[in-house]
């Protein structure tokens, strides 16, 4: 190379994207010490997370093959892919790509160096037609720094006289070397000057380019086939500045690698090996070990107990930098499930973890974000009733299940409580369902809720807090009551279709006055086209009317359910080679157009195998073992040979040239660690004879004790109009008043002050319980801290047809 640095041309490149999400493998060492995560797809390393596990760092690191005169063969587009990893549960991958002409293969074992900042890969280049010398070996790496194609410098240089490719953007670095020093390096603009463009033309590297600067760029490096013997390590490292990249590279090709890989898969045998044989006897496909490896390894090291919902960027190849989050984002729901399938698997202190987090991420009114940075910082900024709900029942299940790992309650109840709080200020309505889509009553969100009310009941009596426990059952047994109301439709063109009187819809749209059901509303659909993106709520059925029975409110063969799961099945089920798969709910536009191509905010929703596991969770309440045996098959068979549970399933003709096969990963999210977790689960449910995470307290109450509720709510957000007759009407404020209501049309008129809860809310109870049908109450509001009327009449009449 010339003395000056020869600046690369064609500043910025082309506009950056990511690249497949459908992974076949993913790791991470099992210590603190290294903090970089690896992915693979189509036999080459794809994106790697450093410093933590929310941070992407690369596009993808390749291989490239020449003859030096004419023949040009990528890795990852010419290879036929075989992947192995190294041991069930030990995310040490074995590659075997073999060029589709039968002219070469390359072996690699990819792991990361657990005391370093570095991801390692053993590469051995086996010529099948030819020799070795027949053949030029490059090294192709995209970087994207801190989530970020763009703006990236990259250069070539060395740390103490060893020869690497650099690249560096906003405090973060790395460093790429391999264990013999690179014939020739280069760096370009990506689609104007990298090697890519070189080779495929020139079948060589001619382009000997010093340094690209703020753009999409890559890093190319040549390796010596003959001084190597075709056998070599690559490293690539990371730090804060280009030194200490360098460092760590250097550090890690020093060591044996022999010595690392064993200290690296030490480390995952001894976490495996302390949890519960739910892999005896072993399945055919099982995928027990891997499955809560992946739960583990989606784990951050920084925030202990947060974990990410996928190291993936659904549909990336087309996505850029706007999508900055992808799925390696916290959801709140995601971690609590998480924390779910550790307990099932037997790692209450992994789980206690998890826990912990949520305390240090709640939010100041008791809610978590609907998903956010490890840090704690929100990403999107929707509320999620239910992800307030679940770390309340995640407490109860540890309670269950490693009370000496959780410990004394008085711990844990201001989480509680401030989560209990902020349920009972803003439900039962949600903000957003589960799918984050809609607004309204929906059957999964409310079940939640009301099995987190009477968890939390519990642990208020324990930290002797009577009142609010009762307010809380009461709460829930007004919310319980109200549920055939808000969301069980009757009487419909649907419902005469299926051959039954009635259904659970996927969610009602919220509504104000009471006058009506719910259901009688519209519910947007969000990924669909104008003209297709608004449905009747009595006609959008979904799977999460089973969370009714999961979490305890209904009974399996309650005639209601039983008539949704034919509705269910007549118009959500699919046949796919492995069994049966469920759609998130009729009408849903998330995943790939019937051509094919990839979401873009609008598509066609697939199947997805989590909804196989719920489904089996139902068969198991039911008693129907075989049933959720075959759909256990099922979550198995999704999976490819890296053993990892997609987010959807392809359900229709194969397309070979998009690399979808029906029953096989689409391009959403692979892996899903929230399947992973139900899948972990199903496991110790199907050996316990018992769905695993169920409450006990709703099981009690509703379908033993068949409580019903005493009140009525009426509340700012639920002002109803109409209540049932028999029931006392409970007012529910959001700051103190005095309440001035009569029940004779204001010829006799009493004022009653609110009192307060302990949660956030004021109530007045009204005793108008020994009202007859059509008569009424009527109230009005004085704030008493603002000192001024409401200047409103509110009327709330008995009606005949509410029960």
């Amino acid at each position: 190379m010339s003395e000056s640095p020869r600046y690369a041309p064609g500043w910025p490149g082309i506009e950056p994207r990511w690249t497949s999400s459908a992974k076949s493998g993913m790791g991470t060492a099992l210590n603190l010490h290294s903090r970089v995560w690896f992915t693979l797809s189509h036999g080459i390393l794809n994106e790697v997370y450093f410093p933590r596990v929310d941070q992407a760092c690369t596009r993808d690191l390749g291989l490239i093959v020449t003859d030096g005169a004419g023949y040009f063969s990528e890795e990852k587009r010419h290879c036929i892919f075989e992947n192995t990893p190294f041991e069930p549960g030990i995310p040490v991958f074995e590659l075997r790509n073999i060029e589709k002409n039968g002219r070469y293969r390359i072996e690699k074992e990819v792991l990361t160096d657990p005391y370093r900042n570095v991801v390692l890969q053993k590469v051995r280049f086996i010529p099948l037609q030819g020799k070795l010398s027949d053949y030029r070996l490059y090294a192709l790496l995209a970087p994207h720094l801190a989530n970020w194609g763009a703006d990236n410098t990259g250069w070539c240089g060395d740390y103490k006289g060893v020869p690497m490719l650099f690249a560096e953007r906003d405090g973060v670095a790395l460093a790429f070397a391999h264990s013999a020093p690179w014939r020739k390096m280069s760096v370009g603009f990506v689609g104007f000057s990298d090697g890519w463009q070189d080779l495929s033309k020139n079948f060589q590297m001619t382009w000997e380019y010093a340094r690209a600067e703020k753009g999409n760029i890559a890093l190319t490096g040549e390796i010596d086939l003959e001084a190597t013997g075709g056998e070599f390590v690559m490293a690539l490292g990371f730090g804060s500045i280009w030194s200490e990249a360098g460092q760590q590279v250097r550090g890690s090709l020093a060591e044996s690698y022999e010595e690392l890989r064993h200290h690296y898969v030490w480390h995952w045998k001894n976490w495996q090996n302390g949890l519960l044989k739910l892999d005896e006897p072993r399945r055919e496909h099982d995928l027990y070990r891997s499955s809560v490896a992946v739960l583990r390894a989606h784990e951050s090291k920084d925030f202990l107990g947060g974990v990410i919902a996928s190291l993936s960027i659904p549909w990336g190849f087309d996505k850029g930098d706007e999508d900055l989050g992808g799925y390696h984002l916290v959801w709140p729901r995601d971690l609590a499930e998480t924390a779910g399938g550790f307990l099932a698997a037997g790692a209450p202190g992994d789980a206690l973890r998890v826990l912990r987090y949520f305390e240090a991420t709640q939010e100041s009114d008791g809610h978590w974000a609907q998903n956010l940075w490890l840090d704690g910082r929100p990403y999107w900024k929707g509320l999620q009733m239910d992800e307030a709900g679940f770390p309340i029942l995640l407490i109860d299940l540890l309670r269950r299940e490693a009370p000496l790992a959780l410990g004394h309650l008085d711990r844990w109840w201001k989480l509680v409580s401030k989560a209990a709080g902020f349920l009972v200020r803003n439900g039962p309505v949600t903000q957003q369902d589960r799918w984050e889509e809609d607004a309204g009553y929906s059957p999964f969100t409310l079940a939640v809720e009301v099995a987190a009310l009477l968890a939390a009941a519990d642990m208020a009596d324990v930290a002797k807090q009577p009142e609010i426990a009762a307010y809380l059952r009461e709460t829930a047994d007004c919310w319980n009551d109200n549920i055939e109301f808000w969301t069980y439709a009757t009487g419909s063109d649907l419902a005469r279709q299926v051959g039954v009187d009635g259904y659970y819809v996927r969610i009602a749209p919220p509504e104000t006055d009471c006058a009506a059901s719910p259901i009688e509303g519209f519910v947007p659909i969000k990924n669909r086209p104008v003209g297709e993106n608004l449905q009747a709520a009595v006609h959008l059925i979904s799977p999460d009317a089973l969370a009714l029975v999961r979490f305890g409110l209904r009974a399996p063969d309650d005639p209601r359910i039983l008539n949704t799961v034919k509705v269910i099945d007549a118009l959500l089920r699919t046949k796919l080679p492995q069994g049966y798969c469920w759609y998130r709910y009729n009408g849903d536009g998330y995943g790939e157009h019937s051509d094919g191509s990839p979401f873009n905010g609008t598509g066609l929703g697939r199947p997805w195998p989590l909804l196989a596991g719920e489904r089996a969770h139902y068969e198991i309440a039911a008693g129907r073992k075989q049933a959720a045996e075959d759909l256990l098959k099922v979550m198995e068979l999704s999976a490819e040979c890296g053993r990892l549970i997609p987010e959807q399933v392809w359900d229709t003709e194969d397309i070979p040239d998009l690399e979808l096969f029906s029953g096989k990963p689409t391009g959403s999210a692979t892996p899903l660690v929230w399947a992973h977790s139900e899948y972990v689960k199903l496991r110790r449910s199907l050996r316990d004879g018992r769905i695993f995470d169920q409450p006990a307290q709703t099981v009690q109450r509703y379908q033993v004790e068949k409580k019903i509720a005493e009140y009525f709510l009426w509340s700012y957000n639920n002002k109803c109009r109409t209540m049932p007759k028999g029931k006392k009407l409970r007012l529910v404020l959001l700051a103190p008043a005095l309440v001035h209501w009569s029940m004779d049309g204001w010829s006799h008129a009493k004022d009653t002050q609110t009192r307060a809860t302990g949660l956030g809310t004021y109530i007045v109870d009204l005793p108008t319980a020994s009202l007859d049908h059509d008569q009424d109450v009527v109230f009005t509001l004085y704030w008493t801290d603002e000192e001024r009327w409401d200047e409103v009449d509110y009327t709330v009449v008995i009606d005949h047809h509410k029960t």
